[in-house]
């Protein structure tokens, strides 16, 4: 079993709040990750029609059962349960009893934010990160094409990633789509996800993408917000100080998986990633992906951007630390070029004593210090963190 880096985060969430609910994408090993942690607990699969129906039609008794707290797995499939939850969590204030996970943020976050505020400790569980893959030895085109869900790695690599990401997005669409969108024509929305694929790592051009789809502006919005809430794509805002330079004010977006991507781009292979003309935007999505998994994993928010100005000068990421921002840029080529630093190097200069430190992540294997840089390899991206 791959050992997860939230789940130090989850500890010492349980030392401080009586429940504690983790949400993410389905198949990112929330479930596994919970019960491992919190194996001392009675495991709850809501799932299961006779336990829904006795949670949902006897919610006192049903919680009655577990004085002792429980795992309630995809707990969205009985929201009323959370308001019951309330009363207990205050009558009983011991700390790391209810452990809720769910795969609709629209189904559990929204419930908790209102039902359990003050009460749950929160964790988002994306699919497995660089660091916690270290063991495996791939090559970046196979490390980018497969992905990151648990899934593909517990097989033993006998699962073909075609073979189930075809199966993931059918269940998603068949189940979440249909629960959360009144989508008369299904066909419709997977193309376009589809087109959202083909713009991972550009400026969202919300009309155009509607447009390409042969759907509405606010159709395609709501159906953009479903994507972020089933967290299989974020939109990454622009950063905000403008060092005396015209900004774009658009988001950018990306998916939350490579593999996924991958597949909706449909390359066949590693091999073909090679030299598929989308190979750098995939690398990128997959540097900003590795960087939301690192704060997701520390319990942190987001706090991600990018910069751009009008007249095309771009930093990929940027995130603030000490209350100075730190750049970090993106090149899936294999060897260095100090070109490569061209736009982070314009940026410090904008900057001036604002600007701090300056990382490149590079898709070849060699980690090394420049002057005014850092330069490190796909390989340690997250590992060294």
């Amino acid at each position: 079993m791959i050992s997860r880096q939230a789940a130090a985060t989850l500890h010492q969430l349980s030392l401080g709040f009586p429940v504690l609910a983790i949400t993410g994408p389905r198949q990112s090993g929330k479930t596994t990750l919970a019960r491992q942690v919190f194996a001392h607990l009675p495991y709850v699969n809501l799932e299961d029609p006779d336990t829904r129906e006795l949670a949902s039609s006897d919610p006192r008794r049903f919680l009655a059962r577990f004085g002792g707290g429980a795992v309630l797995d995809e707990v969205q499939r009985v929201p009323g349960l959370l308001s019951y939850l309330l009363g207990i969590a205050d009558a009983a204030p011991a700390m790391g009893r209810w452990v809720l996970t769910g795969s609709q943020q629209f189904g559990l976050m929204d419930r908790i934010t209102q039902s359990l505020a003050g009460r749950a400790g929160l964790l988002t569980l994306l699919p497995l990160g660089n660091a916690e893959l270290a063991g495996h030895p791939d090559t970046l085109e196979q490390r980018l094409w497969r992905g990151g869900y648990p899934a593909l790695y517990a097989a033993g690599r006998s699962l073909r990633p075609e073979h189930w990401f075809g199966a993931y997005m059918a269940t998603y669409v068949e189940r979440d789509v249909r629960q959360l969108l009144n989508v008369g024509n299904l066909q419709t929305f997977q193309r376009f996800v589809a087109m959202c694929a083909a713009r991972s790592g550009q400026l969202l051009n919300l009309s155009a993408l509607a447009s390409d789809c042969g759907i509405s502006q606010p159709t395609a919005r709501q159906w953009l917000t479903v994507l972020q809430a089933s967290h299989l794509v974020t939109l990454l805002p622009p950063y905000h100080r403008n060092f005396g330079k015209r900004l774009v004010k658009t988001p950018k977006l990306y998916f939350l998986d490579t593999g996924l991507l991958c597949w909706l781009l449909r390359i066949g292979s590693p091999e073909d990633l090679q030299i598929h003309p989308a190979r750098g935007a995939v690398f990128e999505t997959w540097v900003v992906g590795e960087a939301l998994k690192h704060r997701c994993n520390l319990g942190l928010p987001a706090d991600l951007h990018f910069w751009r100005d009008n007249h095309g000068l771009e930093v990929d990421l940027v995130f603030e630390h000490a209350g100075l921002p730190h750049t970090v840029e993106c090149k899936s080529g294999t060897t260095y070029a100090s070109d490569w630093m061209d736009a982070a190097r314009r940026w410090r200069a904008a900057a001036g004593a604002e600007a701090a430190g300056t990382t490149l992540v590079y898709g070849g294997e060699d980690s090394f210090e420049r002057e005014d840089h850092r330069v490190i390899s796909w390989r340690a991206m997250g590992v060294d963190a």
